[in-house]
């Protein structure tokens, strides 16, 4: 019975190293392009922004990536973007949307594309397909085709800057129709159409929405 056993024994062992010898690992391959991974991903964002330990900004996206190797370092909401601004006693000052978005932390600059849409609480609103945010010298601009809309006036133009506030804002190689009492000495109603640059100062209105403070988040402010 020995004799016969041995035989199949080496036969098994033969075949178990002929099995190794023919598997092969399966290994990802390696990811060459390193500034391409983000630090983080977070997904159904909905979050309140800090600045100071005062409430600034709420943010509401699909999808948030933070990207810290980059230069220069930036914040992406590839899937779209809601920014809610506040003022110090936490009124609704403004909000923005945007298809896609860039935030530059140690620039505090955001960059918003596609359908960037902007509505503050005295009634302006603004639309275009690029938007600057410069959060150090607290101001936006455009160059591209923009169109604001006030109670009182249309304008749109093809370069547009203000404040972060928009009550002072700026619109060159515009084409613009306002209401009669916008243009001095004229008692009639009229429009009058713009044709080189608009310089528009408005009185800004306390808002009257005030929301209740959900979640917080120990990001800094833009």
């Amino acid at each position: 019975m020995e004799g016969r056993l041995i035989p199949i024994y080496i036969f098994l062992a033969l075949l178990f190293l002929g099995s190794c010898e023919e598997q092969k690992g399966h290994t990802a391959p390696a990811i060459s392009d390193r500034d391409s991974v983000s630090m983080m991903t977070s997904y159904g964002v909905n979050t309140l922004i800090s600045d100071s330990g005062i409430i600034k900004y709420k943010i509401v996206t699909e999808r948030w990536d933070v990207n810290t190797i980059k230069q220069p370092t930036r914040w992406t909401f590839e899937k779209g973007i809601f920014l809610e601004q506040f003022d110090p006693q936490f009124h609704v000052e403004g909000y923005i949307h945007a298809d896609t978005a860039w935030y530059y932390d140690q620039l505090k600059l955001w960059e918003l594309r596609g359908r960037v849409h902007i509505r503050n609480v005295n009634g302006l609103v603004f639309d275009s397909e690029e938007l600057y945010w410069d959060g150090i010298k607290h101001e936006f601009y455009s160059y591209k085709f923009s169109k604001v809309v006030t109670p009182e006036r249309t304008m749109q133009g093809t370069y547009f800057r203000s404040d972060e506030h928009m009550t002072r804002y700026e619109i060159t190689n515009s084409v613009g129709s306002f209401q009669s009492e916008d243009i001095e000495g004229n008692k009639e109603d009229s429009t009058a159409q713009q044709t080189d640059s608009t310089h528009v100062s408005v009185p800004q209105r306390q808002a009257a929405t005030r929301h209740k403070a959900t979640q917080k988040s120990n990001f800094t402010a833009p």
